[in-house]
């Protein structure tokens, strides 16, 4: 079983490794919390290079909450129509927006139990906002995290959920910020469907389960 202190290294390692930011760290940057929502609900079973210019265009015609509070639905649709489930998600960030308006003044709220009372806002979009707009520690899960957490063997999961579970068990939660952000990186750049093991920094610490090919 993998120790909480290699896990810790193969965190900094890939802190180090991986430059750039992802998408939401960029978004974190801004310190906009109306826009790292949004964009956080746009985002869900959605790769970032769709919905990274998509967000740009609908805050370019939607710059606040307000603005998109008041918005009709049929409108937003056209704007982010090229993303999956367009109109369930153009119903969710009106109506998150119109919650966060009338029920909270504005101000997005900063705890998991109020984050999950908006629409189109799960366990991973609230993880999320914990993570990228207020600096809590949680541990959102999506495919990549979910994949190479698994292939690390870190965890022996089938769903996001269960991976959440045990990667909150396995990693100290003062690193808690920066799984979802560096395994993110890892699983766009490196360990891809066919992972690039030969490029990796941290394949001595993989134990490559479920990896048949790999360059």
């Amino acid at each position: 079983m993998v120790s909480k202190k290699e896990a810790v290294k193969v965190l900094k390692i890939l802190q180090k490794y991986h430059k750039g930011l992802s998408m939401l760290g960029n978004m974190g940057k801004s310190k906009n919390n109306y826009k790292i929502l949004i964009s956080t609900i746009l985002s869900a079973r959605a790769r970032d290079v769709v919905t990274l210019p998509i967000s740009k265009e609908l805050f370019k015609k939607y710059p606040t909450m307000k603005s998109l509070a008041n918005a009709k639905q049929k409108d937003v649709e056209k704007i982010i129509k090229r993303i999956g489930f367009y109109k369930n998600k153009a119903k969710n960030i009106i109506g998150a927006a119109k919650t966060v308006q009338n029920k909270y003044k504005g101000r997005v709220p900063n705890t998991e139990k109020e984050l999950l009372k908006l629409p189109g806002v799960g366990k991973k979009v609230a993880a999320c906002m914990l993570v990228y707009a207020f600096n809590k520690p949680a541990i959102p899960v999506d495919t990549h995290v979910h994949k190479v957490s698994n292939r690390l063997g870190w965890v022996d999961t089938k769903t996001p959920e269960k991976t959440q579970k045990a990667l909150e068990k396995l990693v100290p939660k003062r690193y808690w910020t920066i799984v979802n952000e560096v395994l993110v990186l890892h699983g766009q750049t490196i360990c891809l469907p066919r992972p690039r093991c030969s490029k990796c920094p941290i394949a001595k610490y993989c134990k490559k389960k479920g990896v048949k090919k790999h360059a």
